[in-house]
């Protein structure tokens, strides 16, 4: 039978400034963070103009996003790498939801998260993880410099 997963990832500066990042089999969900964060980051590690509000500026704000998560975020499964797919971004007031996939979970007896966000922006970054497999809901705190965690089910 087939599990699906539910990650949880949220984060918190020293502001606390939460992140939100899903993972679900087969279904969308949001992560989010403050605007200013994000883009600070993207500016700070891709020396590029980055407006998330900017329409025009869509396609080049996906794939910086895209690039900065798929660096700063990991999943295993049962010690094997698991990829989640960037779907894309909206910008709701000072907030941006960034959406992503995971396809084709196994069932899960060990998970394993690495999460670096915003980890090069500030050195406060304190990461509070959210798993939720079968309905079991487990949670965990990371502090800067620490970015790993594991569950098991």
């Amino acid at each position: 039978m087939r599990s699906i997963i539910s990650l949880l990832v949220l984060i918190f500066a020293l502001n606390a400034a939460p992140f939100t990042a899903t993972a679900n089999a087969g279904k969308f969900h949001p992560c989010k963070m403050f605007a200013e964060d994000i883009e600070n980051v993207l500016k700070l590690n891709y020396k590029a103009n980055v407006d998330l509000s900017n329409d025009k500026m869509q396609g080049q704000n996906n794939n910086l996003i895209n690039d900065y998560m798929v660096k700063h975020l990991n999943f295993n499964i049962d010690s094997k790498p698991v990829s989640f797919r960037f779907v894309g971004f909206e910008k709701e007031k000072e907030s941006v939801y960034c959406y992503l996939e995971v396809l084709n979970v196994p069932s899960i007896k060990k998970l394993s998260v690495t999460d670096s966000i915003l980890y090069d922006f500030k050195n406060e970054q304190i990461n509070i993880i959210h798993v939720m497999v079968n309905g079991k809901r487990q949670s965990t705190k990371v502090d800067y410099p620490q970015n790993q965690a594991s569950f098991s089910f």
